[in-house]
């Protein structure tokens, strides 16, 4: 997967939109917040953590949280925030009590690099929890999903095996449920722009699909310990 977000800042917010909108389980923010929260994780810090979505959740518990994002739109997120490249994290050995990297490795070449990088800022026992989609995530539009079945650099059919590399994992949550609805034309649109289509793309594959569309959701959420 290529990080456009800076290139193309639509696609960004289309797919914060149709998440919203369309899914019937919404994010896993929430219920990620909500633990690190319970497990009184300390200082969290956010990697790729966009324009602030877990931070401002993790706010509500009074949990501190430091957002880091290498796309311009971190400066949107509540402060601190830094825009800076999750492989040279900018801190100290073992300043932080937890460590979130959702949605986000699968933009990075390397990921066992940004693990390696996460683990030396955690504390011992520190928490370490990650998400991300499965190679054969959206099923129903597979024909027309770039590279659609290919393994990407992290994807639920390998993400374990990456973070058993660094940390013990603890649990292993995976999915594979038709969660999204898609009402209408618009919805398709919009649920295709968050998933990399150009605007013209979207628009010509969702003018020539049957509405309402229930999409097919596959991936996994991973917490682990140092």
């Amino acid at each position: 997967m290529t990080p456009d977000f800076d290139s193309d800042p639509e696609r960004f917010a289309a797919n914060q939109a149709a998440t919203s909108q369309f899914s019937a389980i919404a994010d896993v923010h929430q219920q990620v917040a909500d633990r690190l929260a319970a497990l009184g994780a300390g200082r969290v810090l956010d990697l790729g953590g966009g324009d602030g979505t877990l931070a401002r959740l993790l706010i509500r518990h009074d949990t501190p949280t430091v957002v880091l994002d290498r796309a311009a739109y971190v400066r949107h997120a509540p402060p601190p925030a830094i825009q800076a490249d999750a492989a040279r994290l900018p801190f100290i050995d073992g300043c932080c009590g937890a460590v979130a990297a959702l949605w986000m490795l699968y933009y990075v070449p390397e990921p066992s690099v940004v693990l390696a990088e996460a683990a030396r800022v955690l504390q011992t026992g520190g928490v370490f929890v990650t998400c991300t989609s499965s190679r054969y995530n959206d099923p129903e539009f597979a024909e027309v999903m770039p590279g659609w079945g290919e393994p990407f650099s992290f994807d639920a059919e390998s993400a374990v095996d990456v973070v058993a590399q660094q940390f013990s994992i603890t649990e292993v949550r995976r999915w594979d449920t038709a969660v999204v609805r898609l009402p209408d034309v618009a919805a398709v649109r919009l649920f295709l722009r968050g998933r990399g289509l150009s605007k013209t793309a979207a628009a010509s594959e969702a003018a020539r699909r049957r509405c309402p569309l229930s999409v097919t959701k596959r991936g996994c959420l991973s917490w682990a310990r140092k």
